[in-house]
């Protein structure tokens, strides 16, 4: 029986990870709130795209959270995933919710709320869908809560100056393990001769609190 997941927000990440996740043979809806991009899910969806506001009960219904493994709030509105994320938790009872943070200053208030995980990314999305399957026996992504360290995700961007640079080139600071890079569709274990590409997206473990500069790193 396959798993079905409810995507709120037919935004770019939205559609991509509805092609994704429908290219790996899961049930999906996808719901967006504004017509002129439903109409275009629509010319690319059919019946699993739904017109409607995500943080009314009626669309989330008429979706199917009712029957839904996983719900995945990823509009632009971090209000808007917050209200998402509680009703299908709180409301509809869903195991496994998802959220996107696009402001990380909200990023305490989606703690505080007990929202997690909290994601930014397609990839590290969909992945945490692959982690959270039964039949899997892998280090979730959320393992951490008990431990000093903490599991960050760095998008290197076009014009960084480590585009095409292996990573045994590189200088990361003390306290910091590159794990996975996600690249495209692929999962890459690093290894020292490995180039990183423009939009490779690295998940990197690090001492909760550290200030290491990695960002000026990728710059």
């Amino acid at each position: 029986m396959r798993l079905f997941v409810l995507i709120v927000g037919g935004g770019k990440i939205g559609t991509n990870l509805a092609r994704s996740m429908i290219g790996d043979g899961y049930e999906v809806a996808l719901v967006e709130s504004e017509r002129h991009k439903y109409e275009d899910l629509d010319r690319e969806f059919g019946y699993a795209a739904i017109f409607g506001d995500g943080t009314e009960t009626r669309v989330l219904e008429k979706a199917g959270i009712t029957r839904s493994d996983y719900v995945i709030a990823v509009t632009g509105d971090d209000e808007d995933n917050i209200i998402i994320s509680q009703l299908a938790r709180d409301k509809y009872a869903v195991h496994n919710v998802i959220a996107r943070v696009n402001d990380p200053r909200n990023q305490s208030t989606f703690d505080m709320l007990g929202i997690k995980p909290t994601v930014s990314n397609v990839s590290t999305i969909h992945s945490l869908v692959e982690h959270h399957l039964p039949h899997h026996h892998l280090l979730s992504l959320l393992d951490f809560e008990e431990e000093n360290v903490e599991m960050v995700e760095l998008a290197i961007a076009e014009g960084s100056k480590v585009v095409g640079r292996k990573i045994k080139e590189l200088q990361f600071p003390p306290g910091l393990l590159l794990v996975l890079i996600f690249r495209e569709h692929e999962v890459v274990v690093p290894s020292g001769d490995i180039e990183l590409r423009a939009d490779d997206n690295l998940i990197i473990i690090r001492e909760k609190g550290s200030e290491s500069p990695l960002s000026a790193l990728m710059e």
